[in-house]
């Protein structure tokens, strides 16, 4: 029967209670703050490579709608699909488009981001920056600064830009 004793369920609430007892409320707010800054990292970060897988997709495309052009206007006029070749250059410019506006996005993205980024940083000055020094919480605590976004997101929309070089993505 005394074996039985240690398998008790329920032993765990001990743990819980344990857990509570050893953090302030005030480095709770500091940590949940923290962890909600590295959940904001991840998702941009998601979105931002969303928009290089998108993008490096359209690419694709571009350059081998462009490649069955090239085909196509190497042929002599007389055998020359011209129906096949409009609906080439119809698709190619639909593309284009398609590739502009993902740009664009990505772009009016960084902008918001780099205000939200002003904003976090305002609220961890006045917000928690005082109660990291109330607290002089183990190293844990501190919540990172924002990472510098801008320069990430601008090589993303480098990338973007470039993959297929401007020049290339004009119709021919």
């Amino acid at each position: 029967a005394t074996g039985h004793q240690h398998r008790a369920p329920g032993g765990g609430h001990s743990d819980v209670s344990m857990a509570e007892s050893t953090m302030s409320p005030d480095e709770i707010e500091v940590e949940m703050a923290r962890i909600q800054r590295l959940r904001e990292v991840l998702v941009r970060r998601e979105s931002e490579l969303r928009f290089m897988m998108d993008d490096i997709q359209l690419c694709k495309d571009i350059m081998s709608l462009k490649q069955e052009l090239r085909q196509i206007v190497t042929v002599p006029d007389k055998n020359k699909n011209r129906q096949r070749e409009e609906e080439l250059i119809l698709k190619i410019h639909k593309l284009v488009q398609k590739r502009d506006f993902l740009v664009d996005d990505a772009e009016v993205e960084r902008l918001r981001e780099r205000e939200e980024d002003k904003e976090m940083a305002d609220f961890l000055r006045l917000k928690l920056t005082p109660l990291e020094n109330k607290l002089k919480a183990p190293k844990r605590f501190v919540p990172e600064p924002p990472p510098n976004k801008p320069s990430i997101t601008k090589s993303g929309v480098a990338i973007i830009k470039d993959c297929c070089g401007a020049t290339q993505c004009a119709i021919m």
